[in-house]
């Protein structure tokens, strides 16, 4: 389903999205977390560990529990791990997505006990095996993910268009359409390639052409530093652009990293108001203070607020007056002394040694505040 130019330009934002516009997409549900819609942008990850050991991927997704994630998926490649999928969802919380890939038996098996499945229709088999596993959803009515990776296309997609991001998109429609023909709608759809131009193509070609929640992510990123790199421009592009309802960053082997990073995104895209934003100066000769230091202490004292907040640690007064000026609670320092200063009103002239301090006490009472007139 296409929505018209005329029918977009109409739409007024809501207060979630602030200046930025998302694509008006169908709300679904995954457990209780909503996706697309006005629903805030979910972060996901996935396990590591065989899902057939309870005990490990328990651990794992109580770990990213208490790291902030909304979605956990877990793969689902035999009959033994289909089977602790019961075991499992009766240990945690988060909402649970099996990962299904060929044998549709499985999809049957964890829709008995899932939130939702993520499958790629084409390679499920043949339109009747497709078909148990639409009924199997319906009957729970729990959603399905179809996911569309550069890698792993259809063969009649990749020979008629390669690895690009025309073949995605064809591939994406196609298995729309598979199960929209079963009268098959709770979907939600990601087109991921480990290529960050063709992630982002393949998901701005598609995005006019469904009303189906977008979950983003550049697939097989790497280690945290590239796959933090590559995430952030995919994800972070389309973000800004109004696409995407739900994002996964993909690093090897870190699972807390992929929800630091994920929020992360979110918040310094402008598209989630949640949490500190600090802002400190670059490095140079007009530094009077030990402003790294200073930083890293304000980064680690401020990690718990949850009250969206733009802080400023400066390291001279060349630039801190004027950035003050703009943030909510800041630190100019200067040769031995330095200023704390609220909404670019100075409330205090200190030492060195006490500014921290005093700033954190700022920034602890002005977060009270927001919270309560909220």
């Amino acid at each position: 389903m296409k929505l018209s130019q005329q029918e977009y330009n109409k739409r007024k934002p809501n207060q979630k999205e602030k200046m930025i516009k998302r694509y008006p997409t169908k709300k679904i549900y995954i457990g209780d977390v909503a996706v697309g819609g006005d629903a805030l942008i979910s972060v996901q990850s996935m396990t590591f560990s065989r899902t057939a050991d309870v005990e490990a991927t328990v651990e794992q997704i109580k770990r990213l529990h208490f790291a902030g994630c909304d979605i956990v998926r877990v793969a689902v490649p035999d009959y033994e791990d289909a089977h602790a999928l019961k075991e499992i969802k009766k240990r945690i919380s988060l909402p649970l997505v099996a990962d299904i890939h060929f044998n549709y038996r499985l999809a049957l098996i964890a829709a008995e006990v899932v939130d939702a499945i993520r499958i790629n229709p084409g390679n499920i088999g043949d339109k009747k095996r497709v078909k148990e596993v639409v009924k199997a959803c319906q009957e729970r009515g729990i959603p399905i993910r179809i996911g569309v990776n550069a890698g792993s296309l259809e063969k009649q997609f990749e020979d008629r268009y390669g690895h690009g991001a025309k073949a995605m998109v064809e591939s994406a429609l196609y298995n729309i359409k598979y199960l929209e023909d079963l009268g098959f709608t709770d979907i939600k759809v990601s087109l991921k390639a480990s290529d960050v131009q063709t992630t982002v193509e393949a998901n701005r070609m598609l995005r006019p052409l469904v009303e189906y929640p977008f979950h983003l992510g550049v697939t097989e990123a790497g280690t945290i530093f590239h796959a933090t790199v590559k995430s952030s421009i995919g994800i972070g592009t389309l973000l800004l652009e109004g696409i995407g309802d739900t994002i996964r960053v993909s690093i090897t082997g870190e699972l807390e990293k992929e929800i630091e990073v994920g929020r992360a995104i979110l918040k310094d895209s402008g598209v989630a108001k949640e949490g500190v934003n600090i802002v400190s100066c670059p490095t140079c000769g007009r530094i009077e203070a030990d402003l790294v230091s200073a930083v890293r202490e304000v980064e680690e004292k401020t990690k718990h607020i949850k009250t969206p907040l733009t802080i400023s640690v400066m390291g001279c007064v060349v630039n801190a007056i004027g950035e003050a000026q703009h943030a909510d609670v800041a630190i100019a320092y200067g040769k031995g002394t330095g200023l704390v200063m609220v909404k670019g009103e100075v409330v205090a002239k200190l030492p060195e040694e006490k500014l921290v301090e005093k700033f954190m006490e700022e920034v602890e009472k002005l977060a009270k505040e927001q919270l309560t007139q909220e």
